[in-house]
């Protein structure tokens, strides 16, 4: 599966367009590790168990996206865009999209 975030896929030519796939995850820290991010923000510094948890939480949306667009037979997805937003403190929602495509091989 070829991902881009950009309208096209240099030399490749879309032969059609399937439509919009997208994927999603909610993801929280344990109270642990939210206790631990907590004395960081007070010193500063990179909070890296949050940073973990987006990370995670991006390639599991994008997981349930290409899976979607996979499930209606695309082989690239193009126009890629993530989106994040707080449900409660210390949990996250990431959602990523884009428009799945049949490209020449």
């Amino acid at each position: 599966m070829l991902l881009v975030n950009t309208p096209n896929i240099p030399g490749k030519t879309i032969i059609q367009t399937i439509g919009l796939v997208r994927g999603s995850t909610i993801r929280a820290k344990h109270i642990g590790k939210d206790i631990t991010s907590v004395f960081r923000h007070l010193v500063g510094g990179e909070m890296k168990e949050y940073s973990e948890m987006l990370n995670e939480a991006r390639q599991i949306a994008t997981k349930k996206m290409v899976d979607e667009a996979t499930s209606q037979g695309a082989n690239a997805i193009i126009n890629i865009r993530y989106a994040t937003s707080s449900v409660v403190q210390g949990a996250a929602e990431i959602l990523t999209y884009g428009t799945a495509v049949i490209v020449e091989d």
